[in-house]
């Protein structure tokens, strides 16, 4: 049985590769994640990103997030996190968690790839989400590359 995702739309798997699915606004241009639903999605066009991209920002989330937080854990069995913002050069850049078992690898340009993940909510319901992983230690940004 296939996990349903955390939200519909938000991102398609093409020959195994994860793609969050952003949008790209008629009028102007402009880039956005995620892609705008109802009516005011029919002024984008939807565009499948970039997989991989550069750690723009980050912390570390130490203690269990308030509500609308929707996970299955308590106060008790909370683990840490990293999250942060992933920049996706020439389209957005992304706030999502980061899977990394060491938070002191992370820094500032790193390389960073999309993943997809389980994530337990408070009903006992496992979605998948979507995260992003280091490509690897001491990988060059990728926006230093070209």
């Amino acid at each position: 049985m296939e996990t349903a995702p955390v939200a519909e739309g938000l991102f398609e798997v093409v020959d195994g590769v994860p793609h969050l699915i952003g949008g790209r606004r008629r009028s102007d241009g402009r880039m956005v994640f995620p892609c705008p639903g109802g009516p005011e999605g029919q002024l984008y066009d939807r565009v499948r990103l970039a997989s991989e991209g550069v750690l723009w920002s980050f912390t570390v989330q130490r203690f269990r997030p308030k509500e609308p937080y929707a996970g299955a854990d308590d106060e008790e069995s909370f683990q840490p996190f990293a999250l942060g913002y992933v920049e996706l050069p020439g389209e957005v850049i992304v706030e999502g968690r980061f899977e990394v078992s060491d938070f002191s690898s992370l820094h500032i340009g790193q390389a960073m790839r999309l993943i997809l993940t389980p994530f337990r909510k408070a009903s006992g319901e496992t979605v998948l989400a979507y995260a992003f992983t280091p490509i690897a230690s001491g990988a060059t940004a990728l926006r230093d590359a070209a």
